[in-house]
């Protein structure tokens, strides 16, 4: 994620040796635009030798969801939410991969602080959403 007037560059490479048959790599480098002006080049590359691999490369980069705001909006979630919600719907699927529960907890709390101040929201409507908690959000 990047904001303002931010430029984030991705070159990420991949290479299969010949002697590596069997091989299997992924690569994903997914971009969330929070600014109108913000920038990501991104260029997933694989370089593949060897004739018996399972490879896969890919790369998104965009913006909010318009039509995602506006379903949240229309039932009530004021825009300042709606956005910390998909922001955190973006970020969740990092975090969900964390398998210590401890350590998920230890990690949540700052990028929840981070990504609310990236979008003005509110630190504790994101701790509302999260599957083990429940609440209302209210909007100021």
């Amino acid at each position: 994620m990047i904001q303002g007037r931010a430029r984030a560059v991705f070159n990420g490479k991949v290479i299969i040796h010949p002697q590596a048959q069997q091989s299997a790599a992924k690569q994903l480098n997914k971009n969330l635009l929070l600014g109108e002006k913000a920038e990501v080049d991104t260029k997933p590359e694989l370089q593949i030798y060897a004739d018996d691999v399972k490879c896969s490369h890919g790369a998104t980069v965009g913006q909010l969801d318009e039509l995602a705001l506006f379903y949240l909006q229309s039932r009530g979630i004021c825009k300042k939410e709606a956005e910390s919600w998909l922001v955190f719907g973006f970020v969740s699927e990092v975090l969900n991969r964390i398998d210590n529960p401890d350590m998920r907890e230890f990690v949540l709390l700052p990028v929840l602080a981070h990504l609310n101040h990236l979008v003005g929201g509110d630190v504790k409507s994101l701790q509302e959403i999260m599957p083990a908690k429940k609440g209302t959000i209210s909007c100021q």
